[in-house]
């Protein structure tokens, strides 16, 4: 097993060696955390983001460590490029992580944002799975989907209307799927993550603003993109075999917390 900073890939998780898998957002970020993971399990991983030459920098970075990653430059939130980009490959896993938010109270959210949010976030997503799962279908196999939607598909928070709302439409979709695709094999979970310390979010969560908000979570910490590994590797793995249509909460308690 090649080297992996994971606690996770400690073990091997049944079923994933020799498979192939589609990561959306994986230029940094959770992306590029799911993509070295998987790789770590003797997943082939292909990576799909805006940003090129990051994603050629991550494709080596994998490479040189004995794995196995593709690259295809893709905007996810253009259903006719996403199609065009994923004609004719198959793959067994699909994680669609990629997303972006708005942080503006509601009546300050243009329509611009909304459509961002909601095109990036929630038609993405289905725009993504809808190829995917053609090809699985066409070629006779199952396949695991996994959506990154977030604990705010299931409460609220003050001035993220928009991307509340996609998150919360992600959950839903992914349900929809699971129970539209289960006879063909194909799975469909999402994971619900709360404040997870990545570099786009590192220096706001270094303010006091990010503090306070960290006192609010009850384990009174941030989470780290290794805290969702094995919510990601039971799903896409065998021992996630009889899981469709459901959505695992990794976030420290956050979303238990009393209003």
């Amino acid at each position: 097993m090649r080297k992996n900073d994971s606690p996770a890939n400690s073990m091997t998780w049944p079923g994933l060696a020799g498979k192939t898998a589609l990561v959306t957002g994986a230029s940094s970020g959770l992306g590029a955390h799911f993509a070295k993971l998987l790789s770590g399990q003797g997943v082939g991983v292909t990576l799909a983001a805006r940003r090129a030459v990051r994603l050629e920098g991550l494709a080596a970075e994998i490479t040189a460590e004995g794995g196995r990653a593709d690259v295809i430059e893709m905007d996810v939130s253009n259903a006719a490029g996403v199609e065009a980009a994923l004609s004719g490959k198959l793959f067994d896993i699909v994680i669609n992580n990629a997303g972006t938010s708005a942080s503006t109270p509601a009546l300050d959210h243009s329509a611009d944002d909304i459509d961002m949010v909601i095109d990036t976030n929630l038609k993405a997503p289905f725009h993504v799975a809808k190829a995917t799962a053609a090809a699985m279908i066409a070629a006779g196999q199952g396949g695991s989907i996994v959506n990154i939607a977030s604990i705010l598909g299931l409460r609220v928070s003050n001035h993220l209307s928009a991307y509340a709302a996609s998150k919360s439409g992600l959950i839903q979709l992914s349900r929809s799927l699971a129970l539209e695709w289960a006879r063909h094999g194909i799975r469909v979970n999402a994971i619900c993550p709360g404040y997870i310390e990545t570099e786009i979010n590192r220096e706001f969560f270094a303010t006091e603003a990010g503090e306070r908000l960290i006192k609010r979570i009850p384990q009174r910490r941030l989470g780290l993109p290794s805290d969702l590994d094995g919510a990601l590797l039971l799903l896409v793995s065998d021992l996630g075999s009889f899981m469709t249509g459901s959505e695992i909460i990794a976030d420290g308690g956050h979303a238990i917390n009393p209003l």
